[in-house]
């Protein structure tokens, strides 16, 4: 969704939204042992996704020999893959595009895209480096040109916390425009009512808040350009049962279901495209330690359990 496009709607009262957001899933590349997905295992994960969409995003590009694996699998099922470049933490005063991650990452996309192009969707580059403070954004803004440069056909952009969007933190991925570094068009902006605390029946109010946040600040700065930037929802979801609660987030199938039913329908509604955190539980991964020092599960945030098997009703009210 352009950005200039949705904020008349989700600013003030409007009249029916006929066309309606795209929905996509994080996907992660490990099966319930922690082994590496292969081929195969993202057919049958596409299998599992088809009534629903056929488009994923991913997060590294060497880790699981991801592109390797899912680029055959997406070919073979007609899916569309956002394939991710990580970049790691930075001294601010390096302006050189040598992160490790990155060069490792990098090499994989382009070993591996050549012959899958149509399946690409578009390229990431950085996951929350800004919420994390690894790069600054005249430093991310370089690491996203130098991407664009190797595959000037496909999209490329980023992915970050929806309040760096907001605050400023990212301006320079919209202010600077020049041939070494043209403005960024391709947004994922992750945004938790879950993780803001928020209660179920309430968080898809927190969530329409936040992405409003984003987009009005991103076109704010970009100004006569911002109807060349899409800015899509990388990331929101509520852990289901066996998940850990946060505040007045509570964890529960019951929950998520009520978080579906208003915050993605709602957001699909207005015409806002979105990834959904996540399709699978990820059975592997350990504990996490949050912002409020406790323990925090990961394994329960899947629409669908790590068999495959979907947890609730996704349909959503006319």
């Amino acid at each position: 969704m352009r950005v200039s496009s949705i904020l008349p709607f989700m600013l003030a009262a409007a009249p029916a939204v006929t066309a309606r957001g795209t929905l996509g899933f994080s996907l992660g590349d490990k099966l319930p042992s922690g082994d590496c997905k292969t081929t195969d295992d993202y057919e049958k994960d596409f299998e599992a996704l088809k009534d629903l969409t056929t488009l994923v995003r991913t997060y590294s590009g060497s880790e699981c020999d991801t592109p390797k694996e899912i680029l055959p699998a997406a070919k073979s099922k007609g899916f569309k893959v956002v394939l991710g470049i990580w970049v790691g933490a930075q001294d601010k005063s390096d302006t050189s595009t040598s992160d490790p991650s990155f060069v490792k990452d990098f090499a994989a996309l382009k070993k591996y895209i050549p012959g899958y192009e149509s399946q690409v969707e578009a390229i990431t580059v950085g996951s929350e480096t800004l919420y994390r403070g690894d790069l600054t954004g005249p430093q991310l803004h370089k690491y996203i040109s130098t991407v664009g440069k190797a595959f000037p056909s496909t999209t490329v952009g980023t992915a970050d916390s929806w309040n760096k969007f907001a605050d400023g933190t990212a301006d320079d991925l919209f202010t600077t425009n020049t041939d070494d570094n043209p403005m960024v068009t391709y947004v994922l902006a992750n945004a938790f009512a879950y993780w803001q605390g928020t209660a179920a029946d309430k968080a898809y109010q927190t969530y329409f808040d936040d992405m409003t946040g984003a987009m009005k600040h991103i076109q704010k700065i970009a100004g006569s350009n911002a109807d060349k930037i899409r800015v899509i929802t990388g990331e929101t979801g509520w852990p289901t049962d066996g998940g850990s609660d946060y505040e007045a987030a509570k964890a529960g199938t019951d929950n998520a279901k009520t978080f579906w039913k208003h915050g993605i329908c709602g957001m699909l509604a207005w015409n806002v495209d979105l990834f959904y955190f996540e399709a699978f539980d990820e059975s592997w991964k350990p504990d996490s330690i949050g912002d409020n020092g406790k323990a925090q599960d990961e394994k329960h945030w899947g629409l669908f359990t790590d068999k495959r098997v979907k947890k609730f009703d996704t349909s959503c009210p006319k």
